[in-house]
C-alpha cells in the first residue's frame, strides 16, 4: 500500500485551487439514471469514488464520456457526458457497493424510472452505524415494496412511485437525496419534511429543476415536488468542495502560513470560517475565493458537529489536529456518528494531548509542538487530518493506509507541496 511522507515545520505559502465537491457530484452522476437523454456534469473531482460510481453507473447502462479534463486539478475540473439507456440492467453488484457508502443513491433513480432495483448495502469509511433504513422506510411510503436478501435490497414499484408526505426522524443527507430524485418522477405530490439542508442536496435539487424537475423550499428543511412523467437533458457544474476548502484551511492555519483557496466560497462554510476566526485565523474574501492566514497564535475554541449548517463532521478531525498545537483547551463534541474519532491515537503518538470521554467528545489540551511518528489512517478525514499534523510536526511523519485519501481528496501532495510543503508518496 502506498504511503506519505511529510517532513514538517513549513509555513505553507500560496495558492491552491480548490476542485468540485465529491459528496455533490456523487447524487449528481445517480441522477443520469432518472432520463433517457443525456446530463452534462462539469466541474467533476478525478477521486477514486468518482471512477467507482462510473463503474457502477456504466453496470446499469450508462454511457459515459469524457469531454473535458483539467490537467492541474481545482475548480476548472472535468466534464462528464451521462446518457442512460432506455431500459438497462438494474443490479448495483455488492464488489462495487461495499467500497462507497454513496452507492445507495442509484436505488431510488433506478426504482423511479424503472420499477425494479437490487442493490447491494453498502460499505465505505469504518465511521460508525450509518443505516439506509430511512431509505427503505422513505421509498416504501411512496410505495415501493422492498425485501432485504442476501445482502441485497430487492425493491420493486411496478405500476410507480406515488407520492407521499415523509417526515425524517433523523436529518439525514443520504435519504434526502435518495427520495427527492425517486420523487421526482413519481405520481402526484411528495413533501420531504426534516429534510437535510447541506449545499450538497441543494446543488442536487438545483440539478434535477435544471432537468425540468418540480421542486420547491431548496434550502430549507421541507422540499415540496411535484412529480412528472420525465426529465430531459441539462448541463450542470458542481458545487466547490467546502471539506476541501476548510481542510486547506486547516493546512494555512497550523502551518502560520498563508494561502488562497481559489474557487471557494465563503457561504458554503460558515461555521468553519466562524471557527477558524474565533482561533485567531484571519480568513478575507478575495476576488478568486478565499484568503487564509495565521500570523499569531492559535486559540483553543470548542466545536460541536452538526447538520448544516451547524459545523460539518466532515470537519471534525481536521479541526482537532488544529486545536492540539492551540494555546489552552478546547471540547470537541461528535454528534453525527459515534465511531469518528479514530484518530485521536495517531494524533496522540505525535504527542498531541487528547482525552475521549464517552466515545462522543474530546478535550484537546493544546501542545507547544507535535513530533513526526509513523501512523495509521482509517478513514478519509482522519487520514488528512494526520497530513495536517504532519505539516505542522518537527520531523518526519509516515503516514500508512492512504488509500483512504484518494477517495476524497484531488492531488493532495501536488497541491501542497505547489505552496511549500515537504509531501512525497511512496509506492506500496
Amino acid at each position: 500500500m502506498d504511503k506519505i511522507l511529510i517532513r514538517g515545520g513549513i509555513p505553507l505559502k500560496g495558492e491552491i485551487p480548490i476542485s468540485g465537491a465529491k459528496n455533490a457530484a456523487l447524487p449528481l452522476m445517480a441522477a443520469s439514471l432518472l432520463t433517457e437523454e443525456t446530463l452534462t456534469l462539469s466541474n467533476l473531482p478525478h477521486l477514486a469514488d468518482i471512477s467507482t460510481m462510473a463503474r457502477l453507473l456504466g453496470e446499469t447502462g450508462v454511457e459515459i464520456s469524457m469531454n473535458g479534463f483539467a490537467p492541474n486539478g481545482g475548480h476548472t475540473g472535468r466534464v462528464f457526458a451521462l446518457t442512460a439507456c432506455r431500459e438497462g440492467e438494474t443490479t448495483a453488484p455488492y464488489d462495487l457497493v461495499r467500497t462507497m457508502r454513496a452507492s445507495i443513491l442509484v436505488l431510488g433513480p433506478l426504482l423511479a424510472r424503472q420499477g425494479e432495483a437490487k442493490v447491494s448495502l453498502p460499505g465505505g469509511c469504518a465511521i460508525g452505524t450509518r443505516p439506509v433504513d430511512l431509505h427503505l422506510k422513505g421509498l416504501s411510503q411512496l410505495g415501493a415494496e422492498i425485501e432485504l436478501d442476501g445482502g441485497y435490497v430487492n425493491a420493486k414499484a411496478p405500476k410507480g412511485l406515488t407520492g407521499a408526505h415523509i417526515t425524517f426522524p433523523q436529518v439525514s443527507v443520504g435519504a434526502t437525496e435518495n427520495l427527492l430524485m425517486a420523487a421526482t418522477l413519481a405520481k402526484g405530490e411528495t413533501v420531504l419534511a426534516n429534510a437535510a439542508r447541506e449545499p450538497e442536496v441543494s446543488d442536487l435539487a438545483n440539478c434535477l429543476v435544471a432537468m425540468g424537475a418540480q421542486i420547491e423550499g431548496i434550502g430549507t428543511d421541507t422540499l415540496r415536488v411535484q412529480g412528472i412523467e420525465r426529465l430531459h437533458s441539462a448541463d450542470y457544474a458542481v458545487l466547490p468542495d467546502r471539506i476541501e476548502t476548510g481542510t486547506y484551511a486547516a493546512a494555512a492555519a497550523i502551518t502560520g502560513g498563508s494561502l488562497e483557496l481559489v474557487g471557494a466560497r465563503a457561504e458554503l462554510m460558515e461555521a468553519v470560517i466562524d471557527a477558524l476566526r474565533e482561533s485567531g485565523v484571519t480568513v478575507e474574501e478575495t476576488a478568486r475565493g478565499l484568503r487564509v492566514t495565521r500570523d499569531g497564535q492559535l486559540r483553543g475554541v470548542d466545536a460541536i458537529t452538526e447538520p448544516f449548517p451547524g459545523f460539518p463532521t466532515d470537519m471534525q478531525a481536521q479541526f482537532m489536529a488544529l486545536m492540539a498545537v492551540a494555546d489552552g483547551a478546547s471540547l470537541i463534541t461528535e454528534t453525527i456518528f459515534e465511531n469518528r474519532f479514530m484518530h485521536v491515537p495517531e494524533l496522540c503518538r505525535m504527542g498531541a494531548s487528547i482525552n475521549v470521554h464517552h466515545q462522543a467528545s474530546a478535550i484537546v489540551r493544546g501542545v507547544s509542538e507535535l513530533s513526526g511518528a509513523e501512523v495509521m489512517a482509517t478513514d478519509l478525514r482522519a487520514s488528512v487530518s494526520l497530513v495536517l499534523a504532519g505539516l505542522a510536526a518537527k520531523g518526519e511523519t509516515l503516514i500508512n493506509r492512504v488509500y483512504h485519501l484518494d477517495r476524497g481528496y484531488e492531488r493532495l501532495e501536488d497541491k501542497l507541496s505547489a505552496c511549500g510543503a515537504r509531501i512525497e508518496r511512496i509506492k506500496g
